[in-house]
């Protein structure tokens, strides 16, 4: 099997075991950044099994696009692939138990309601550890279990503000700029997932508190040193960054664009020869390059211009620097290298992104997308002991 394969489904819709096999994980969480936190131990096999409130379920399965095949929403078919599917009712006595039967076989409980709701149900951390000492309880929210605005509801968009990364997003003359994507659930949902690998690691039982604002930020590297340590902040430049430049999107003759990077020294002196700055001194070095900004970007718009799409692109392969064409996702869905490494899945006739990080000895796998309402009821459920119920 190539590596491009090795994420697609089993042939016939067949199990695989991955390297998490051996993990249980309740999800209780909804939407993205949880749902997505528990995809990703799901995608490296471990029996993810997702509780949803019996008549709405996941408010993701009323999120956004539907698949035309079944009326399930994309949102929801991604953030839940891998996973089984029960209904519980936590406001019940019956349904509470159900869920601590199941707590005391599973190594990870993912949940992110607003902190405090689930102490409320009778299902905080105490309770939880008592029936499994060993439980890694991984609280998801916008602000932390901590801290002045604990109890606030919050989503992505909120963190993407104070963060200070929506700040840094437009042109300099424009407004602040959100992300048009879920980035900061997709980002909070990798760290979410990471931290649950720790705890479990650790073997000790524990509370995980992650939250978006500072899941966020970690994307931010060295701004909150540049302030901290010499009270400055990084400006909004549309596209260009202030420690590179050329760096941002050109538009070619044919009506493409390239985006373009010189971020390496060695890179940037390439370019600007090919520019038609080489040998200018006001181009010379990093420095030099930052304060006459406006001359390289004016030169580089101009030589873009000039040239289509493929030719530009060429150029800049034959001076062995960094451009990539704009694409959107019918260029990505046919270009040839996503084609060959398989970079898109499809399962059960639903095509989706495959797994981020690929390993060569015990690789994940794509094996089914988010299911109905309630698909494994009975074999979750009625497997476990009646007398207690």
């Amino acid at each position: 099997m190539t590596e491009a394969n090795d994420q697609q489904p089993a042939p016939g819709g067949t199990e695989r075991r991955g390297p998490l096999a051996d993990l249980r994980v309740l999800d209780l969480s909804t939407v993205l950044a949880g749902p997505n936190c528990a995809r990703h131990l799901a995608d490296f096999g471990a029996d993810v099994i997702k509780v949803e409130r019996p008549e709405t379920g996941d408010s993701s399965r009323t999120l956004g696009w539907r698949d035309p095949a079944d009326g399930m929403t994309y949102f929801f078919k991604l953030a839940n692939r891998n996973k089984r599917f029960i209904t519980l009712d936590l406001t019940a006595r019956e349904g509470r138990e159900q869920l601590l039967r199941l707590v005391e076989t599973s190594h990870v409980l993912v949940e992110n309601m607003r902190p405090g709701k689930l102490e409320a149900l009778g299902l905080g951390p105490d309770v939880l550890l008592a029936r499994n000492p060993k439980l890694a309880i991984v609280r998801v929210t916008a602000f932390g279990q901590t801290g002045p605005y604990r109890d606030r509801p919050g989503f992505a968009t909120l963190a993407e503000a104070m963060s200070g990364f929506a700040a840094l997003n437009g042109s300099a003359d424009g407004p602040p700029t959100l992300p048009p994507v879920a980035l900061t659930d997709e980002v909070t949902a990798y760290s979410a997932a990471f931290a649950a690998l720790v705890a479990v690691h650790s073997g000790v039982g524990q509370v995980v508190d992650v939250n978006l604002i500072e899941s966020v930020l970690q994307i931010m590297g060295p701004l909150p040193s540049l302030w901290f340590q010499e009270g400055q902040k990084q400006p909004r430049l549309g596209s260009g960054i202030p420690y590179s430049v050329p760096r941002g999107a050109y538009r070619t003759s044919d009506g493409q664009w390239i985006a373009v990077s010189t971020s390496a020294e060695s890179v940037a002196a390439r370019v600007m020869n090919m520019i038609g700055l080489g040998g200018d001194p006001r181009v010379a070095d990093g420095a030099s390059r930052m304060v006459n900004r406006l001359l390289i970007e004016d030169a580089m718009v101009a030589w873009t211009a000039e040239r289509t799409m493929a030719e530009a692109l060429a150029a800049f392969e034959a001076a062995d620097a960094a451009a990539a064409p704009v694409y959107d996702m019918e260029d990505l869905a046919t270009d040839p290298h996503a084609v060959e490494r398989g970079i898109f899945v499809e399962t059960e006739g639903f095509r989706m992104q495959g797994l981020s990080a690929r390993l060569s000895a015990t690789p994940g796998h794509v094996r089914w997308p988010g299911r109905p309402l309630g698909h494994d009821n009975d074999a979750i459920l009625g497997a476990l002991p009646i007398s207690d119920l």
